[in-house]
């Protein structure tokens, strides 16, 4: 109900996924007044779907303080609440960031030896894909949290990529050691040192993002949020340069035409929908946040991402590897040391 179109582009975008991915059930969150007359123009869907109805929601506008005093009468804590009690496998929504990240908090809690959940997010590169994290959850991070981050995303890497032992890289800018604020260079030397499940590359810098020079990316979520809408931004950008010179003469069009099958893999690698969707990590239990103002086509993205994650047990990978480094231990405590203090890479 919170998506910047309203429930039309989650409902359409339900439906392209039930398509792709004919194993996926739904349960609908909403206005059943405003969702249903939706469901109706696609039966098979309406099939594999159930709305329960709530009277409220969570607006964009609304602080995640007045979120939660909303709580209880809303869609979006009882979606959360459908994953809290085993209903649901995850949760997708495209509502207000910072309320479902409240609210998740609450009702899923944090896993133990996880100080602050982060968001990541699938990174086109030139070698494929990579994860960036945290990309808006958190604007200051101290280094156990970013070393956090890098424990996660390497789960979240070898879930989804398939890689046995992801690279991690911390974002700086700049490679040299001496560079960045002392949590970076911390995080930096507590990866570099400690006795982690982690190939640890180093520092990277802002183009090394999509030159895929690392599998994992971690940073503050003040850093990743603006990298994330920058990209975005260039994007866009680029598409609208490539637009006004094809149609500046008639021997640009005859090109156009020529190069037609160029452009559309390139409008498609370009395309922001096809990698929507951020997921929260270092939570009992699976959140995919959508962009609020995306159209049917990325909501589409965000709830296959969520299938995705669903398929590869993400919670569980994460849990293993967090447990492995903390144990029961408070997330205050010291991490562990490499025996002989070796870099480890």
């Amino acid at each position: 109900m919170g998506a910047d179109a309203g429930p039309k582009i989650v409902v359409d975008g339900a439906e392209i996924t039930r398509v792709r991915c004919p194993d996926v059930r739904f349960l609908m969150f909403g206005d059943s007044s405003a969702v249903e007359p939706l469901l109706a123009a696609h039966p098979e869907l309406q099939a594999v779907s159930e709305v329960r109805h709530t009277d409220n929601f969570v607006s964009m506008e609304d602080k995640p303080a007045q979120a939660i005093r909303k709580g209880r009468d809303t869609s979006m804590w009882h979606a959360i609440g459908a994953v809290q009690n085993g209903e649901a496998d995850v949760v997708v929504s495209a509502g207000n960031t910072g309320a479902l990240m409240a609210m998740a908090k609450i009702q899923l809690k944090t896993m133990a030896g996880v100080d602050r959940p982060a968001i990541a997010a699938l990174w086109p590169t030139e070698r494929g894909e990579s994860v960036v994290l945290d990309v808006g959850a958190n604007v200051d991070c101290d280094e156990r949290q970013l070393v956090t981050f890098a424990i996660m995303g390497e789960a979240f890497a070898r879930a989804v990529f398939g890689l046995k032992r992801p690279l991690v890289g911390v974002l700086n800018i700049g490679t040299e050691e001496l560079k960045g604020n002392e949590a970076v260079k911390s995080a930096a030397q507590i990866l570099q040192d400690a006795d982690l499940p982690i190939k640890f590359y180093g520092f990277v810098e802002g183009d090394d993002i999509g030159a895929g020079t690392v599998d994992v990316v971690v940073t503050d979520g003040f850093t990743g949020n603006v990298a994330l809408k920058t990209a975005e931004g260039t994007a866009r950008l680029i598409a609208h340069y490539l637009s006004t010179a094809i149609r500046r003469s008639f021997f640009a069009r005859i090109g156009y035409v020529l190069a037609a099958g160029a452009f559309n893999v390139l409008r498609t690698k370009m395309d922001p929908r096809s990698v929507n969707g951020g997921v929260f990590l270092g939570l009992n239990g699976l959140v995919v946040k959508s962009h609020g103002g995306t159209d049917e086509l990325g909501m589409a993205s965000a709830i296959e991402l969520a299938h995705n994650m669903v398929s590869h047990d993400l919670v569980e990978k994460i849990e293993q590897d967090v447990q492995h480094i903390y144990g029961g231990e408070e997330t205050s405590a010291p991490l562990p040391r490499a025996a002989n203090d070796e870099v480890s890479a």
